[in-house]
């Protein structure tokens, strides 16, 4: 289960575990983040089946799968409907927009919604749109919303996993825009020194701003 909750705000914060459920989706029943042991996955909310935006969004994440996949990355989306609208929507989605959805649906009685923190008090019982990446030791690492009337970017979304994976795997930072970041390009941060002997050595194995300010290539 969740390591914290905060009350106040009822839903994970960075770091924690990806709490335990069992969910209704349209590949079946799934224990979440079990299904995805051993990969990173996106699960990502939407308010509502049939609905313009959504519509975009869904096809635009399906023409991202594979590229998700190659990262050791699985997609499922979310929101309160019942599986069978879930599933006449991805059949119209593949009738008339030639894309079929390969990916599971959370069919959200309320209780995942309600667990992850994803109903707006102002905008009734839809679940806003939000984005949870988890990895591979099921941590949620990033956490993304955005407002019912505003599609997600996925240029971004896949950024942040790739972004995300190759600072664990390198211990190092990432500089914003990465990686086509205006000072450094795509250059990654080595973390600071936390002794005067290492900040002078720092110089010298790096290119270097200042002793605080140092970047390499990957």
């Amino acid at each position: 289960m969740c390591d914290y909750y905060d009350d106040d705000y009822g839903m994970p914060l960075l770091g924690d575990d990806f709490p335990e459920m069992e969910v209704q989706t349209t590949h079946g029943m799934m224990l979440l983040p079990e299904a995805f042991e051993g990969k990173w996955f996106v699960l990502f909310s939407h308010p509502g089946d049939f609905t313009p935006v959504c519509t975009t969004e869904f096809v635009a994440f399906q023409k991202r799968y594979a590229e998700f996949k190659e990262l050791n990355c699985e997609l499922c989306g979310l929101s309160v409907d019942q599986v069978f609208a879930h599933m006449k929507w991805t059949e119209w989605i593949k009738d008339n927009m030639g894309v079929e959805i390969e990916f599971p649906i959370i069919a959200d009685t309320g209780e995942v919604a309600d667990t992850l923190g994803l109903i707006h008090p102002g905008k009734g019982t839809n679940t806003v749109r939000a984005v949870f990446v988890v990895d591979d030791k099921a941590k949620i690492r990033i956490i993304l919303y955005y407002p019912q009337e505003l599609g997600r970017n996925l240029d971004e979304i896949v950024r942040v996993v790739k972004a995300m994976q190759i600072s664990d795997r390198e211990k190092v930072a990432m500089p914003a825009d990465w990686p086509n970041n205006g000072i450094i390009g795509d250059s990654v941060i080595i973390p600071p020194p936390k002794d005067e002997k290492t900040a002078k050595e720092r110089t010298k194995q790096y290119e270097c701003f200042d002793w605080w300010l140092c970047h390499k290539k990957l």
